[in-house]
């Protein structure tokens, strides 16, 4: 993911909260939030440290960025997406991670149908 593609400041993520749209399921919650003028989209990931220790929660992240780097070419280009790990993400492997948030993302309708 290159810089202009992170969401990383905290009046970023906010304006994500505040004015986006929020699906989840067990694993995840992914707010999206519309942006004009947007050439490609923006992702934040949020990862707590109730989840467990810094080993895991990068690995998390890991599994996520790479999930989102291989849907890129599906994903809406006009978009902020937030993505918050919940506890159950901490015991999943990287394709049952991609598969979840693909479904999560065919529910907030950002995701192309193939």
């Amino acid at each position: 993911m290159n810089k202009y593609q992170r969401v990383k400041k905290n009046e970023e993520f906010q304006r994500v909260f505040k004015h986006g749209k929020s699906f989840a399921n067990r694993q995840f919650v992914i707010y999206s939030l519309r942006t004009e003028g947007q050439e490609e989209f923006r992702l934040g990931i949020s990862v707590s440290k109730k989840i467990g220790n810094a080993v895991t929660r990068n690995r998390i992240k890991r599994y996520v960025r790479q999930a989102v780097h291989e849907l890129k070419d599906d994903l809406r280009k006009d978009m902020d997406y937030i993505i918050i790990a919940r506890s159950q993400a901490a015991s999943i492997d990287f394709h049952t991670t991609k598969k979840s948030l693909i479904h999560i993302m065919r529910i907030a309708k950002v995701l192309r149908k193939k």
